[in-house]
């Protein structure tokens, strides 16, 4: 497993060079211009990056999103990973984290769970309950409204 660890860390350095040239030079570039595929590897590229570049470039999303350059859903990734890393609640339920002591996915802290399903409509994502269920997990509102006051969030 280390080696293929090592293999992916090289690869994501190599490809997080690349990216990060392209964004400083030419901004988010669209479809038209890298392809239909484009604007999910730079997204990619910097969702799986560090805390301080996923900072840097997720105002570009945001202008690259207004311009029709980038995907609303994953700017909505890009959002909550950002907002998780800094110590705050997620707005879309994105992101999990795995609990090795129950050897499960669970949901990040989330702000305002009784709305995260308009949220998630509003820019074209699916229900909370489906998306959770992809990972095997139930969605269960009060319950996790419960667990989370008990957690002081």
């Amino acid at each position: 497993m280390q080696s293929v660890y090592r293999t992916m860390f090289q690869t994501d350095s190599t490809n997080l060079l690349a990216v990060k040239q392209i964004l400083d030079t030419y901004g988010w570039l669209g479809p038209e211009v890298i392809g239909p595929n484009g604007g999910t590897t730079l997204f990619l590229v910097i969702q799986h990056s560090d805390q301080a570049t996923q900072e840097k470039y997720l105002p570009i999303m945001r202008q690259a999103v207004k311009e029709g350059k980038a995907e609303i859903t994953d700017l909505a990734l890009l959002e909550d990973r950002v907002l998780i890393g800094q110590g705050k609640k997620q707005i879309y339920g994105s992101q999990l984290i795995y609990d090795q002591k129950t050897n499960a996915y669970a949901l990040q802290p989330l702000d305002d769970p009784d709305h995260v399903d308009e949220r998630r409509h509003a820019i074209g994502l699916g229900s909370l309950t489906d998306y959770l269920a992809s990972f095997g997990l139930k969605w269960d509102k009060e319950k996790y409204k419960k667990d989370q006051e008990s957690k002081g969030n």
